[in-house]
């Protein structure tokens, strides 16, 4: 039998009138969007609302949540492993999956051993959050992911940050660091940017650290799969295997999965077994999950075509925004930003969009900071030419309709 729900407290009333008044200022100021669901899995075309789209706002840069060669160890892997793993890893959670998946991912990274945390999100909070302590300092890009900077808030180490990709005015704040004479100083950057697609200078943010004697972390979530050999990041891209003490990367991007991971010495994998709060006090991956990892691995290790294409798709794309007179930024990525400065004008052109066959979010306030809204496009290995070009088409469409390009 169903009933009616008990009426609301006065203090439950109160509370979401509060919220209500929250989310009409959201309202007032165009940031309040509603959730877009798909009804399909994520590919170059989903279908939201029945409609079928050209999918431009995914980070499923090579198509690999879709690859046979995942879909096949994950539906082998839970008929063996089960549809939950049932503990943390430091209690009952611990399967031979999981270490083998980290032992591929520290050979592919070319480090000495890795660890792998529940998403991307986790392991820089994981990380962050149990390396740094009272007497250390963290030197940070101003622009770094919002996962970096809540893992910074969890420590009671100080901060500098610096100007986002300003090599002089790190150095600045590292030399600052050293005069202090903290105990640990870790300068921490996104390898790639995630809202604007710009690469960090990490050679150059290398050598300032090392004059210094601080260590690196790299947030490779936008570059692993992406940039370097067969997809190894920033690290490999710049050649500075043994340099980067941190390197983080995501399984929930390139990959096609979901996870974090940090590939680093033993003594850190040692270290956050026993530390890092995520880890110790959530239940690990499905095998499932693991096992459809390392088959991503083995994609990115042996179909490097993957890679070469979406670099194609990417360089087509960005010159045809480019020839359509809009505004993409800094981006030497296939993380491509429309720059439509307040947040009315990307919401109104990613409605246009969405009108026109493309879906393409609006970005605003906090995730981009205040007059920097965006349309924030990916392009994949998937796309076709004709995807993109008929894109390219609802974007010239959208932009006359609405005065929306910008130079």
């Amino acid at each position: 039998m169903i009933t009616d729900p008990p009426a609301a407290s006065a203090a439950v009333s109160g509370l979401d009138a509060s919220l209500r008044a929250d989310l009409d200022a959201l309202r007032a100021e165009g940031l309040y969007r509603p959730l877009r669901v798909l009804e399909t899995a994520q590919g170059p075309e989903v279908v939201i609302g029945g409609r079928r789209l050209i999918n431009l706002s995914s980070n499923n840069y090579l198509g690999l949540n879709t690859h046979p060669r995942l879909l096949q160890a994950a539906t082998a892997a839970i008929t063996r492993w089960g549809a939950g793993s049932g503990a943390v890893r430091t209690i009952a959670g611990t399967q031979s999956v999981h270490e083998e998946l980290e032992r591929r991912l520290a050979a592919f990274k070319r480090t000495e051993a890795a660890l792998t945390f529940q998403s991307g999100y986790t392991v820089n909070v994981g990380v962050l959050g149990s390396m740094l302590e009272e007497g250390d300092c963290v030197v940070s890009d101003r622009l770094n992911h919002a996962s970096i900077i809540d893992g910074i808030r969890l420590t009671r180490a100080d901060r500098i940050l610096y100007d986002h990709i300003d090599v002089d005015d790190a150095e600045r704040a590292l030399n600052e660091a050293r005069q202090k004479g903290y105990r640990r100083i870790l300068l921490v950057t996104d390898g790639v940017f995630s809202m604007d697609g710009d690469i960090a200078p990490l050679p150059a943010l290398v050598e300032r650290a090392e004059a210094v004697g601080a260590s690196i972390m790299v947030d490779d979530a936008h570059a692993s799969g992406v940039l370097g050999s067969n997809g190894r990041g920033t690290t490999d891209h710049f050649g500075l295997h043994g340099r980067i003490a941190l390197n983080i990367g995501t399984l929930s991007k390139a990959l096609g999965v979901v996870g974090g991971y940090v590939a680093a010495s033993q003594a850190v994998r040692d270290h956050l077994i026993h530390k890092a709060r995520p880890f110790l006090f959530s239940s690990s991956h499905p095998g499932s999950v693991a096992a459809s990892c390392i088959a991503a691995v083995d994609v990115l290790e042996q179909e490097p075509e993957l890679i070469e294409r979406l670099w194609e798709n990417t360089r087509r794309f960005k010159q045809g925004l480019r020839e359509l007179g809009f505004d993409i930024g800094t981006s030497e990525t296939p993380i491509t930003p429309v720059m439509c400065g307040e947040a009315p004008s990307a919401m109104a052109l990613s409605d246009a969009l969405l009108e026109r066959g493309v879906f393409a979010q609006g970005i605003g306030f906090p995730t981009v900071p205040r007059g920097q809204a965006r349309v924030r496009t990916i392009v994949t290995a998937t796309h076709t030419a004709a995807q993109l070009d008929a894109a390219l088409e609802a974007f010239a469409d959208a932009g006359r309709a609405g005065d929306l390009r910008r130079r």
